[in-house]
């Protein structure tokens, strides 16, 4: 999935203005706003910007800062330079505060039916032989089913 449709899926999803989405980001890493503002813009639009993978993450970062808080004592989290599905589902999970009941209930909101099982092997460590790759569609499905839950009412899919 690309990187900027994260983003305005999470700002859809959160229901926020492009300065506030850069306040969550600021909780990880501080970025002008100017420079933020062309990664919410789509492919064909004049002035887009690919979001990279670590400003992805330290936006994920920020978003767990944001809803959860900074835990006591704890460093920094590390730039991660690259992400994948797993990845950043790991971090949506720890930001929403879902559990393995909630993602199964998030997804067959969407008619996307996924057992315990799949989505326990999708948290699981790369070298670990039940660990399985979260596929696009999955990413795409939780981000619906957490718009319809956060914005009832909602189509589930952002109007950017």
């Amino acid at each position: 999935m690309i990187n900027n449709d994260i983003l305005r899926s999470v700002r859809f999803i959160l229901n926020v203005s492009d300065s506030r989405l850069l306040q969550i980001l600021q909780h990880a890493e501080p970025l002008a706003d100017d420079d933020f503002a062309p990664l919410l813009k789509k492919e064909d639009e004049a002035g887009y910007r690919q979001c990279s993978d670590e400003l992805l993450a330290s936006f994920l970062d920020g978003l767990i800062i944001e809803k959860r808080g900074r835990r006591d004592g704890a460093a920094p989290a590390a730039p991660m330079l690259r992400m994948n599905n797993n990845e950043i589902l790991k971090k949506l999970r720890i930001a929403f505060n879902l559990k393995q009941e909630d993602i199964e209930a998030l997804m067959a909101s969407c008619d996307f039916k996924v057992r315990g099982t799949e989505i326990s092997a999708l948290f699981r460590k790369p070298d670990h032989k039940h660990f399985r790759p979260c596929g696009d569609q999955f990413l795409r499905y939780l981000l619906k089913g957490l718009a319809l839950r956060e914005r009832p009412g909602s189509r589930g899919s952002a109007q950017s």
